[in-house]
């Protein structure tokens, strides 16, 4: 197998099982363990992977979130069900802004039900799935392009969004602790904020596996979002900080 085809498969184990063994790894593809901690090293200086001790894995650390490509292959149904918890606030007429995020492109192709709308987002995935939609109005904001996040970010960015106003801002995060949202890159919470600042109320989804964990970068107090929607009861310990902080969580129940 070709050095390619191997991270690529590397890559593919992952996505299933989202960590993975050096020592596994190099049984399974015949190789020595010093073959795979190179490929290892360099699919995280790529940014697709995280190194932990003895392996790899692509999920979410304090400094580190995995490609959107990965992403939009997780989760799928429990992202489905928080999509459509956040299409039941949105009315038709309204403008509303929608963040990067696999969750997020899932709720844009929903988007076209609640027509007409104006759509103001950074996120490559709604764009593409909204050019020529009839009865929405698509905003794009430019900014320059992360592929990691498949989104626009950056000065440009911040700078449109500071001459706009919607009604609702759609914000998802990797992780939250007590009562504040995190993310690990400090563009991508500069967007958000921005979102959030020119945006009369905010809604916040996130994954109940991400309650009770945090980031580098706090994002903000979740006081600051009209609602919080998640996919399930997140672990007790999260859920009782969350309930003494006087948080309460709009759980889109399977089913």
């Amino acid at each position: 197998m070709r050095r390619g085809e191997r991270r690529k498969a590397i890559l593919d184990l992952l996505v299933e099982q989202r960590t993975a063994d050096l020592d596994d790894l190099a049984t399974r593809f015949a190789v020595s363990r010093m073959t795979i901690h190179r490929d290892l090293d360099d699919l995280e200086q790529e940014g697709l992977l995280r190194k932990v001790r003895g392996g790899a894995t692509i999920e979410a650390g304090t400094q580190f979130e995995s490609d959107f490509q990965f992403r939009a292959r997780q989760n799928g149904e429990a992202k489905d069900r928080m999509a459509a918890a956040a299409l039941e606030l949105i009315e038709p007429g309204m403008t509303v802004m929608v963040n990067d995020g696999s969750t997020a492109a899932i709720l844009g192709a929903l988007l076209p039900e609640k027509r007409p709308l104006t759509v103001i987002t950074n996120n490559a995935a709604v764009l593409d799935r909204l050019k020529g939609e009839p009865g929405i109005k698509l905003m794009a904001l430019g900014g320059v392009f992360s592929a990691k996040f498949n989104a626009f970010f950056g000065v440009v960015t911040e700078d449109a969004l500071a001459r706009l106003k919607a009604d609702m801002a759609i914000i998802s995060v990797p992780a939250v602790a007590g009562r504040q949202a995190f993310h690990m890159d400090e563009e991508v919470v500069r967007a958000k904020r921005a979102m959030m600042a020119a945006a009369v109320q905010s809604c916040l989804l996130v994954n109940h596996q991400r309650i009770g964990r945090s980031a580098l970068h706090v994002l903000a107090d979740l006081a600051q979002f009209s609602t919080v929607i998640t996919d399930d009861d997140p672990a007790p310990e999260a859920q009782e900080a969350l309930a003494r902080e006087g948080i309460a969580l709009r759980i889109a129940r399977p089913g």
